[in-house]
């Protein structure tokens, strides 16, 4: 007898947890609607790192994506906007002395800009940065100037 009350038990409580799930073919939820595209996409422009992903205020980024001899790290953002990005951080160079295999890091305290906003081509519903520039507040590398601008990829 207490096996069968219990297995009543179980089926009863089962259905009860399952009921709400099942419902019929017509109940489909009204209040779940697909976003439109535009809707989904960042609000913000993105900055895209050498593997064509979309980041936005990463704490690192390669500047370099050939050699990897030039990389941001610890960068803090102070502004992310539709117009332009401001962060501080450190850009570490390889000296290349005397050829880059063999060559040193060496790391400068910068402050990055990423302004430029364009569409990015590869999902044109993404807006991304299209420049940066690196101002060195402590010292610079060999033949830098004092503030240096880059196009970004897209």
């Amino acid at each position: 007898m207490y096996k069968h009350t219990m297995v009543g038990l179980v089926t009863v409580c089962a259905a009860a947890l399952l009921a709400p799930a099942v419902g019929t073919s017509s109940a489909a939820p009204a209040t779940v609607r697909a976003q439109p595209v535009a809707q989904r996409q960042p609000a913000v422009p993105v900055l895209v790192d050498c593997l064509w992903r979309a980041e936005v205020r990463p704490a690192n980024f390669m500047l370099a994506c050939g050699d990897g001899n030039s990389r941001l790290a610890s960068l803090r953002w102070t502004n992310w906007d539709a117009n332009s990005a401001t962060a501080t951080g450190v850009n570490w160079v390889n000296d290349c002395k005397p050829y880059c295999a063999a060559g040193k890091f060496h790391s400068y305290p910068v402050v990055v800009r990423l302004d430029n906003a364009q569409t990015w081509k590869r999902h044109p519903g993404v807006r991304q940065y299209g420049r940066i520039s690196l101002t060195y507040t402590a010292g610079r590398p060999d033949r830098f100037a004092h503030v240096v601008t880059y196009p970004l990829w897209n």
